[in-house]
């Protein structure tokens, strides 16, 4: 047998997790793309990896798979009706017909839940297999409220009642730690989401040992609870204020600096958790796959540096299956990664910036600041962006329906 890269990286720590950045929905249908597509010496290969990361029948005869979980966001929620749009207009028409109330909205929010229903039902044997330490999909509140404690509570709670393996994704804004609060007060997994900072992830460990503590002292069964917190890596340097920040001082960043700023950030948020004995795991996100092409060098820094930590990978499918036409000409993942530093001069030339200097600093941000944060005003758009066109998708499905109920 031989091992997927992601399979390498994971054995590079007992405790390391890879997930599926994409509703299982569409796995089937991608698997087959990426198959097709493989050097055909590497094809059966490929299958065999793929098949074993994720297949549906073994997961439901055997409740095993080789990825550990599931996150999804609205981008890709959006992914998993493009990829069966008949089918989901079909769910659509079906839920207006049972809500005749509701406008579209409140039709989109049930498509919502629809979609994160089927995908969690699709892993579900793995959280039972695993009493509830794998097998969970991560289902995300609307990112266009990502301010309003009321809204974001009831929907968590909305997303929680849908299936037990359901982890509810929170935006790490000063209202969505309240929220983490009261959802691990009542034994809900949760993901924090948009987030990007040393400060955000002190404010969620913070707001998730208040939480435990209460559920501890109301007798809440925990036994298979779960925190994660994302670092959205490659959107911290690419997304926010870096580069303009650094342009405007005269200050010359290169991909590679840039990239170790980001792995600094995540380093620190690991090391201050494992110092503190925190619970939550930091899950590491928006990886990038850098090719020089047929020849080259090939790399991902994003993984590469943290090997040997024991952290969630989830990873997107253009991301796997960029990682499997660049590994023979990636270097070997390495165990002690996780332990080299970046240099502390280049700490210091990117602390000139404000923005990093609001990433990396403990105090560099008060939560009130953390929704105006560049990176999170980028991220929260797309994703607001995105949940629009998944409501327009709903209002068309509405719209074709009409003829039908006549």
């Amino acid at each position: 047998m031989k091992q997927h890269i992601l399979e390498k990286l994971a054995a590079t720590n007992p405790d390391c997790e890879i997930w599926f950045d994409s509703s299982p929905l569409v796995y089937e249908n991608w698997k087959r793309g990426v198959v097709a597509g493989a050097p055909e010496a590497k094809r059966d290969i490929w299958e065999a990896q793929l098949t074993r990361l994720f297949n549906p029948e073994t997961v439901r005869n055997t409740g095993e798979m080789g990825f550990c979980g599931v996150t999804t966001n609205p981008p890709l929620s959006l992914q998993a009706i493009q990829n069966d749009p008949e089918f989901w207009i079909g769910e659509i028409r079906r839920i207006t017909a049972e809500n005749p109330g509701d406008n579209v909205e409140g039709i989109y929010w049930k498509t919502y839940l629809e979609v994160a229903r089927q995908s969690a039902a699709m892993i579900l044997p793995v959280y039972e297999a695993s009493n509830g330490r794998h097998g969970h999909v991560s289902g995300q509140v609307d990112p266009r409220f990502v301010t309003d404690y009321e809204r974001m509570l009831a929907q968590g709670l909305d997303l929680a009642a849908l299936a037990p393996n359901l982890m509810v994704k929170i935006p790490g804004s000063a209202e969505g730690y309240r929220v983490i609060e009261e959802l691990t007060a009542k034994g809900i997994s949760t993901n924090n989401t948009t987030s990007f900072t040393v400060p955000q992830y002190v404010a969620c460990m913070a707001a998730v040992s208040r939480g435990l503590e209460r559920a501890k002292a109301a007798g809440i069964d925990l036994s298979r609870w779960r925190s994660v917190i994302t670092h959205m890596s490659a959107r911290l340097g690419n997304v926010g204020d870096l580069k303009s920040q650094a342009e405007t001082r005269g200050i010359e960043l290169s991909p590679q600096e840039i990239l170790l700023g980001e792995i600094a950030v995540m380093k620190r948020a690991y090391k201050h958790g494992k110092a503190n004995g925190h619970p939550s795991k930091m899950l590491q996100c928006s990886m990038r796959v850098t090719d020089e092409g047929p020849g080259g060098r090939a790399s991902s820094g994003h993984v590469e540096m943290l090997a040997g930590g024991d952290f969630v990978y989830t990873c997107p499918p253009s991301y796997i299956a960029q990682l499997m036409h660049a590994e023979d000409r990636m270097e070997p993942f390495r165990s002690g990664a996780i332990d080299e530093d970046a240099p502390e001069d280049l700490i210091e030339k990117l602390r000139r910036l404000p923005y990093f200097r609001q990433a990396y600093d403990f105090d560099g941000m008060q939560p009130e600041e953390f929704s105006r944060f560049g990176a999170f005003v980028a991220t929260a758009a797309e994703f607001a962006a995105a949940t629009r066109r998944t409501v327009d998708f709903v209002a068309s499905a509405v719209e074709r329906a009409q003829p039908h109920a006549a």
